[in-house]
């Protein structure tokens, strides 16, 4: 067996909610032995922030283009993520020496592979400067470049933690901003795509129309009643009809078709639409998941777990009942990615994004 190595993880999801940062150690292969784990969350500012640079990012034609907000946001969300990381370590007790990696996920601000284009804001060489500790960054960008679709990149990991499940085939949901599922066949074998929009629609409606960033506990979808011709015609995307491994832009789709109904109403149609879009999705794959390990943060939302159970006609169980974190399984996964970045290891495969190989990934900046 490899060295099992000490690695952290961060993620700043398409969701603007927070940084989620867990430990774990592994060799980047089969043991994983997960550790602590926390989500600090953004204030308003911070959120209006990252916000203003969504939208600047929806004119760039260069991954390393930094006009205007783009250049402010990357600096200050790489400061966010050092102080998460010095917070984290005191909180748990380590100290930056015990800690031999950081996967540094960033912020995604645009992700258009079809344009081979995908930029994820975060200053690696700073961030080690920062924490002292190896970076390891920009784990999309080789992918893309081959002409894969640069995501999902977790379902490696969640093959690894596949072991806990007695059913095969396997699938694990994972809704952010957008919505992701890793197939798991009885051999090992992966597929995985982006099924459609996750929380960041009904985030963005409940933001414009309530002031608060998404919908707690689903309290407001469940006051509303679907509206059936919008839902067709959010359905109605060329997205659902493309082919497998295929991604998203968290901007790829907008709430613009329930504008005019009510703030209920349009919270309940985008509800219903992420679990009909992943319903839409079990198409792709050759034979329907035995299990569906829902994880992330739409897990906690009642209203979309029980459209996704209403729909999908399988058990659909959370990330805690097979005793993982679900808030935590996309940091941890970037901790991985980074141990098999360090190796050589695969991170990316034809099943999971397209590239036309498996092929390693990711920038190591190291402390100077």
């Amino acid at each position: 067996m490899s060295k099992l190595l000490t690695a952290l993880g961060l993620m700043s999801g398409t969701s603007l909610d927070g940084i989620d940062v867990a430990l774990i150690r592994s060799d980047g292969e089969a043991v994983v032995e997960r550790g602590p784990a926390a989500t600090y969350s953004y204030d308003g500012d911070q959120q209006a922030l990252l916000r203003a640079a969504l939208a600047e990012a929806r004119e760039l034609a260069r991954r390393d283009a930094r006009p205007g907000v783009l250049a402010r946001a990357e600096q200050a969300l790489t400061a966010w993520h050092a102080a998460a990381v010095a917070r984290f370590l005191s909180e748990i007790g380590l100290t930056p020496g015990e800690v031999d990696v950081i996967g540094f996920h960033g912020q995604t601000v645009i992700h258009r592979p079809e344009r081979r284009l995908t930029v994820q804001l975060g200053l690696g060489p700073e961030l080690a400067r920062l924490t002292g500790v190896p970076v390891v960054y920009d784990l999309r960008a080789a992918d893309v470049a081959a002409g894969g679709q640069g995501a999902p990149l977790v379902p490696v990991y969640h093959r690894a933690l596949a072991t806990r499940l007695q059913e095969r085939p396997a699938a694990f949901l994972n809704i952010g901003g957008v919505a992701n599922l890793t197939w798991i066949g009885a051999d090992g074998s992966l597929i995985a795509f982006d099924t459609g929009p996750g929380n960041a629609l009904i985030n963005d409606w409940c933001a414009r129309h309530t002031g608060v960033s998404f919908d707690r506990d689903g309290q407001l979808a469940s006051r509303g009643n679907v509206d059936a011709d919008a839902l067709g015609q959010l359905l109605n995307s060329k997205f659902f009809a493309t082919a497998a491994p295929k991604s998203l832009d968290r901007n790829s789709f907008n709430a613009s078709i329930v504008d005019g109904l009510s703030v209920a109403d349009g919270a309940a149609t985008l509800t219903r639409f992420t679990a009909a879009a992943v319903a839409a999705s079990l198409a792709l794959v050759p034979r329907k998941p035995a299990v569906i390990v829902a994880c992330g943060g739409g897990r906690h939302n009642p209203v979309l777990m029980q459209s996704l159970r209403e729909l999908l006609q399988i058990n659909v169980i959370t990330a805690e009942k097979i005793e993982f974190d679900g808030d935590a399984l996309e940091a941890e996964a970037w901790a991985y990615l980074a141990l098999r970045s360090l190796a050589g290891l695969p991170i990316s495969f034809p099943g999971t994004t397209g590239v036309p190989k498996a092929m390693s990934g990711g920038v190591l900046a190291r402390p100077e």
